[in-house]
């Protein structure tokens, strides 16, 4: 194996990966910005609520995936969004309190690069709607509580419509007053289930760049409203922002075999479009997938991935399609670095 190149890094699988790609990772600081501890929420509440309840394996399973810095933003829609917004984000901060040797809360730009000096798992705080700025001063004060992320509409809202929405009324005035507001702060605005039209909106109306931390592209999933449109990757592009790219089999791929290399096809067809300087990663999986039991009602994961080895899975795929090593390393972190920098300043 020595001479071949090719390491077994993970004793659950056979799965070799080169010697670059192992580099690649463990020397990039790499970001998912749609990336989950886990998808049971029991279990996260557990370990907010009873800080033993985090095991040395658990952290050790999330250290091996070679992800540095998770941004494991939910979505809450209904209810008392704004209580229920506050509990996660006092949650979290409670989990990171109660874990700082091995965690660190990322609220500017210096902190990534102490994420990677100190071997530590960056937090990235952010909610995957803004129904909880219940005026524009609630977005001061959840910065306050070290939000630094916030995706616009997850369904319609009062500030614009969600995907789902078949009326899309694009940014509402009270939607261009937070946008100003986020501006302001530096709190990153996130469209990744903006409709079409509040998507543009959105863009056009920041003075910063804007991110699609989590979505694919329409050209190739021509049937899901959640993909962007070309429109929306150039124009995104053309303001700084990033597109991460999502590994929910739904949004890769219309139907039959779906793997990684549908994954990598969307991060090739972002970079053709608008450059590898906008191509990121947003998996919107945890390291366990979506799908639990032998007969899931709807199939949400790829084919023959092992979602735990994610990171190696993408990186040995852009290895293989010829990428730079500067162009992996960017779309491993280096993008959503550059651009969250640029808005947190």
């Amino acid at each position: 194996m020595i001479n071949r190149g090719r390491f077994r890094l993970f004793a659950q699988t056979q799965t070799e990966y080169s010697a670059l790609t192992i580099e690649l990772v463990h020397r990039s600081t790499v970001i998912d910005m749609l990336g989950l501890l886990t998808l049971d929420y029991r279990k996260l509440t557990g370990w907010e609520a009873k800080p033993a309840g985090f095991s040395p394996a658990d952290y050790l399973k999330i250290k091996s995936s070679g992800i540095n810095v998770f941004h494991p933003a939910v979505g809450y829609t209904t209810g008392d969004v704004y209580s229920a917004s506050l509990a996660d984000i006092r949650g979290w901060n409670e989990f990171i309190r109660d874990h700082s040797s091995d965690f660190l809360r990322v609220d500017s730009a210096a902190d990534f690069e102490r994420v990677k000096n100190l071997g530590k798992i960056g937090i990235v705080i952010g909610q995957q709607n803004s129904s909880h700025f219940r005026n524009v001063d609630d977005v001061d004060r959840f910065y306050a509580l070290g939000q630094r992320v916030s995706q616009l509409t997850y369904g319609p809202n009062r500030i614009g419509g969600g995907s789902t929405d078949p009326n899309d009324p694009g940014l509402s005035r009270y939607g261009n007053e937070i946008v100003e507001r986020m501006n302001r702060l530096g709190m990153a605005i996130d469209v990744s289930h903006c409709a079409d039209r509040t998507t543009l909106d959105a863009i056009s109306a920041s003075a910063k760049p804007v991110l699609v931390t989590h979505s694919n592209c329409r050209a190739l999933v021509p049937n899901s409203a959640r993909c962007k449109t070309d429109e929306a990757i150039r124009r995104m592009a053309a303001r700084g922002g990033v597109m991460g790219i999502t590994m929910v089999r739904y949004f890769v791929k219309s139907g039959g075999k779906t793997t990684v290399e549908d994954v990598l096809d969307h991060m090739d067809r972002v970079a053709k479009l608008v450059g590898v300087e906008h191509v990121g990663i947003g998996s919107d999986v945890d390291l366990d997938g979506r799908d639990h039991g032998p007969h899931p009602a709807r199939r949400n994961d790829l084919d023959g991935i092992d979602y735990a080895n994610k990171i190696f899975d993408v990186t040995e795929g852009l290895v293989r399609r010829g990428y730079s090593r500067p162009d992996i390393e960017l779309i491993l972190g280096g993008n959503f670095e550059r651009a969250l920098s640029s808005i947190w300043t």
